[in-house]
């Protein structure tokens, strides 16, 4: 029961660490976009 309980919450911190490099990505991608555009 407690390797359940441990996979579990590793594979909770994954998916929220996961979440965090999409937004951050996502987050660049935006930022890029504009600031590309502001120079251009």
């Amino acid at each position: 029961m407690k390797k359940l309980i441990m996979l579990a919450v590793l594979g909770l911190g994954a998916f929220a660490v996961w979440r965090k490099v999409q937004s951050d990505r996502a987050e660049l991608d935006l930022w890029t976009e504009a600031t590309a555009a502001d120079e251009g």
